[in-house]
């Protein structure tokens, strides 16, 4: 559990919700989900990859945590690189998470529209942090690398 304590000390004393979160919130949520996460905020976890639908590039991203909106202005998402920025409109305006069975927990899927020469840019390696900003809501993102347990 040491990676989620210093990556939250990280964030600071910012708080992204009313809600306090459990320490072992973020890791639980990683641990039930298969896929690798892309990144993480104080009481979110991000997974993203990129897609292409109809001759359009998209950042897709699914965010699960506290993190619950319902809006019909879409969401932006800033993302911060090396040597780069890019900003990202939500493909769609109409958005709404879906409630989790599990208590305290929203998913939200939002797709970003993504410009063919920026796709590049889009690797863990590149990217320092994610800001996604929807309605009030105004969530910043770090970049995790999970690692794992090499046994000798």
């Amino acid at each position: 559990m040491g990676i989620f304590s210093k990556l939250k000390s990280s964030f600071g004393n910012k708080q992204e919700n009313k809600t306090e979160v459990d320490p072992s919130y973020l890791e639980k949520i990683i641990n039930e989900i298969e896929n690798e996460p892309f990144a993480i905020s104080e009481s979110n976890v991000m997974y993203a990859g990129l897609g292409e639908i109809a001759g359009y590039h998209l950042f897709q991203t699914v965010i699960v945590g506290t993190f619950h909106i319902k809006t019909f202005k879409g969401a932006k998402l800033k993302i911060n690189g090396i040597d780069f920025e890019l900003n990202l409109n939500s493909d769609m305006v109409e958005l709404e998470s879906d409630v989790s069975n599990v208590s305290n927990r929203s998913i939200t899927k939002i797709d970003f529209e993504i410009t063919e020469q920026d796709l590049p840019k889009i690797t863990k390696s590149n990217i320092q942090s994610l800001e996604l900003s929807a309605k009030k809501e105004h969530v910043l993102f770090k970049i995790i690398e999970i690692l794992k347990d090499e046994e000798e």
